[in-house]
């Protein structure tokens, strides 16, 4: 921060929600932001990771910064950074922590009123939390991810998600496991930092209807109540200062649950106008429905088929016809694809596809893998673990443990006769899997790779259904690059 003329005092003068947590963190985000702007206020929103373009990372009232303010803020940060780095032994910051650098840098130059920042990973030690003085604090849902970082126990993990804490500063969590509460309750106490455990959604007074979440899945119900506290705490600390907070009785956590209100129009709009898109969302173009999920963790993942087991059935009861169900699938990093795989089995599934987070091999280019320090071989070798995985839980697997792939200029291996297939990109995916049916994928300029005469014979579940269903979940890379190509107009 030095280096680039930023002081850690300058970021008092934003205003700030510090929020993290395993899973829910960036649409707890996204309720607050849009509930604060519902009330006129100019909100900053540096969130992470991006779905298609880097910009959106750093967002204000809503929307990713312009290419040329992105572009601007770069240039200076980094050149800043280069011309010192010899003074500090070569050092340069993290991706994160230059975006993070850089968010900061434009939500001070475009005066918001409000920043709402979303730690990258854990919080004790994340670039984020070289914040001081946040208005309030927030801890949304916590599991096991980023184990060889954080650590493999939840109260591991709990410890640096309550690193956020500050001295006085009132903090919220929604409803976690009992071990990693007590962590929470004890970091909070010896940091001196006020912690209250969220109401449930249904607890908020309202006049009649239940509060309604654009954000689909019962998941959302707790985010959506940590965004209340978050926002309800920041405008009455923000126009009416209080010193204290209503609190009901603490449960068995010894941490006093806050007390449930009734929102106002203003929080009721910005509940139900909330966009965060590859977050259960549904595209549908013509017979074809997308439905995008970037669950990668077991509890999301678990969610995830929850809520495409719910949806997919509303809209299967509406079809006129037989619906096909396909799952495009991929993971990074070291996540367990057999684990995570395992919630979606009992979908019913008529084929399972995948494929790595590469858009498109026509206009491949090495910056497709900015974020994934791995080559395209090792990429594809990891869809054919998924792809194994997948059909040993199926009772799929042969006797020679062959793979199929589609004969691409990446990779060709021997057939096998079954329901799963692995593609070397997104498109080329999504393309045999609509089968012509999505005007989107359809341009001339595209070509359909072929399959093997075997798998070719099975299309007509996808041809002659009336509507085909596609879940698209394991990594928000992958629901990035889907998007890019299903709807290239909102990602120019």
């Amino acid at each position: 921060m030095e280096r680039v003329g930023l002081s850690v005092q300058e970021l008092d003068q934003l205003n700030i929600i510090h929020v993290t947590g395993t899973k829910g963190k960036g649409s707890t985000c996204a309720f607050t932001e849009q509930i604060l702007r519902s009330y006129g206020f100019r909100t900053g929103f540096y969130s992470s990771p991006h779905l298609v373009e880097v910009r959106e990372r750093i967002r204000i009232n809503g929307q990713p910064i312009e290419r040329e303010l992105f572009y601007k803020h770069f240039l200076q940060v980094f050149e800043q950074l280069d011309e010192t780095k010899d003074a500090y032994d070569g050092s340069m910051p993290t991706p994160f922590g230059l975006f993070s650098l850089m968010a900061f840098r434009v939500f001070l130059e475009e005066k918001v009123d409000v920043a709402i920042i979303e730690v990258g990973i854990g919080g004790h030690y994340d670039s984020t939390n070289v914040i001081r003085r946040p208005w309030v604090c927030g801890i949304s849902s916590l599991g096991l991810d980023h184990i060889q970082i954080l650590g493999d126990t939840f109260e591991k993990i709990a410890w640096h998600k309550g690193g956020i804490f500050k001295p006085g500063v009132p903090a919220f969590t929604v409803k976690q496991p009992e071990d990693a509460m007590a962590v929470l309750r004890d970091r909070a106490k010896e940091i001196g930092c006020p912690l209250w455990v969220c109401p449930d959604l249904e607890d908020y007074e309202t006049d009649c209807e239940p509060l309604h979440l654009s954000l689909a899945g019962k998941h959302q119900h707790s985010n959506a109540s940590l965004a209340l506290q978050l926002s309800h705490n920041w405008l009455q600390r923000r126009w009416l200062p209080v010193k204290s907070f209503p609190t009901i009785s603490a449960e068995n956590t010894g941490v006093p649950q806050a007390a449930a209100f009734k929102p106002s129009p203003a929080v009721v709009k910005g509940l139900a106008e909330t966009v965060w898109s590859g977050r259960t969302q549904i595209l549908k173009h013509k017979e074809v429905t997308y439905f995008l999920d970037g669950a990668h963790t077991m509890r999301s993942m678990q969610a995830c088929a929850d809520w495409f087991n719910e949806t997919s059935a509303q809209y299967e009861r509406k079809a006129s016809g037989p619906v096909a169900k396909v799952l495009l699938f991929n993971i990074t990093g070291d996540r367990d694809s057999a684990a995570l795989l395992k919630p979606l089995v009992p979908q019913h599934f008529d084929f399972a596809v995948f494929c790595p987070n590469i858009r498109d091999t026509s206009t491949f280019c090495q910056t497709d893998l900015w974020n994934t320090p791995i080559s395209v071989e090792d990429m594809m070798t990891r869809c054919s673990v998924n792809e194994r995985s997948w059909r040993l839980q199926n009772n799929l697997e042969d006797v020679n443990g062959t793979h199929l792939l589609i004969e691409d200029s990446l990779s060709t291996v021997p057939e096998r006769k079954v329901d799963t297939l692995v593609f070397p990109c997104i498109l080329s995916a999504l393309q045999w899997i609509t089968q012509g049916r999505d005007p989107q994928l359809t341009d001339s300029a595209n070509r359909v790779l072929p399959v093997k005469p075997c798998i070719q014979a099975k299309v007509a579940a996808l041809c002659d259904a009336a509507e085909i269903h596609v879940l698209i979940t394991g990594s928000i890379y992958l629901v990035g690059g889907a998007l890019k190509n299903l709807d290239p107009e909102s990602y120019k």
